[in-house]
């Protein structure tokens, strides 16, 4: 599988399957501090875009021999917006998904237009990144492209909310010293009261980031979450629900998926059969896998 990651065990969304865009190179108008991905300079297109047909045959490959995730995400190696067919990916996708949610997973950066507007509104779920509401803060935590105004997502945002029905998503993700302070989260509070969200997702760094940054405590979250209280407000923390779950991996496509999401010991044990948990631990002892720590928590990713 090329363009398939997962299945993921999403603190946010449940157990969801990852389409990747941008699956040969990190293609994103924002190069994050807090970024899952290696540092990259910020591009405003993604190269060699995949055709929609292939995404498609690798998806209806995946739920004819797993069951049908919570969520099918849409993302990149980047931002997902900057694809060009994303209208024809969605309305095929729609046709095949059975029961499951169509996710997307965007920084906003392309909210201000029209066309992206009228695409993303064909969705069940959309999560927008806000982490500031002026644009100093956007440069600092999210190194944007020069041209990427927070005024234009801010109008972007509330053009977007008048014509999407679905359920809309606004994640905030703070990082410790940069954009933690009680006045960044006052001004995205008055910025959502004219956007109304369906739920406020606010965390912070939770896998290895691109930068040397660092989180904030649970007790500054929620510390932060008071002002947000107006809110349908979700503080993230990692969940302890048991999963049973049959999804299977071969061993190409699990250093696939860990190589774009690494995952906890209790991820592993959640998500997948033991099948595949045995390949797992196998691949760590032959150094296909390895542990690296983040705080207190130990993740697993490619060798």
């Amino acid at each position: 599988m090329k363009y398939l990651f997962g299945p993921v065990n999403s603190r946010r969304f449940g157990l969801s399957l990852g389409i990747d865009l941008s699956p040969d190179k990190k293609s994103c108008n924002f190069d994050c501090l807090y970024c899952e991905l290696d540092k990259a300079k910020p591009v405003s297109m993604i190269q060699n875009e995949p055709d929609p047909e292939d995404i498609i045959s690798e998806v209806k490959y995946f739920l004819q021999k797993n069951p049908y995730p919570e969520v099918i995400t849409i993302t990149a190696n980047g931002e997902p917006t900057l694809y060009s067919k994303l209208d024809i990916l969605i309305e095929k996708l729609q046709k095949i998904k059975g029961n499951s949610k169509l996710l997307i997973l965007s920084n906003g950066s392309t909210i201000h237009k029209k066309e992206i507007q009228e695409t993303l509104k064909n969705l069940d779920i959309v999560k927008i990144s806000f982490d500031a509401a002026d644009q100093k803060t956007l440069q600092k935590v999210n190194k944007t492209l020069k041209d990427i105004n927070i005024k234009n997502i801010i109008q972007g945002l509330k053009e977007f909310r008048k014509i999407f029905k679905g359920f809309l998503i606004i994640e905030i993700l703070v990082v410790k010293n940069v954009n933690d302070s009680p006045e960044n989260i006052k001004k995205i509070a008055e910025v959502l009261k004219d956007i109304q969200p369906d739920r406020v997702d606010l965390g912070t760094i939770d896998r290895p980031p691109a930068y040397r940054v660092f989180p904030v405590s649970d007790e500054e979250l929620l510390k932060l979450g008071e002002y947000l209280k107006d809110f349908n407000l979700n503080i993230i923390t990692r969940g302890k629900d048991n999963i049973l779950s049959e999804f299977e991996l071969s061993e190409e496509e699990i250093l696939n998926t860990f190589r774009r999401r690494p995952y906890t010991y209790s991820d592993i044990e959640k998500v997948f059969n033991q099948e595949t948990v045995n390949k797992i631990k196998d691949m760590i002892a032959n150094g296909k896998l390895i542990e690296k720590k983040v705080g207190n928590t130990s993740f697993i990713l490619p060798g």
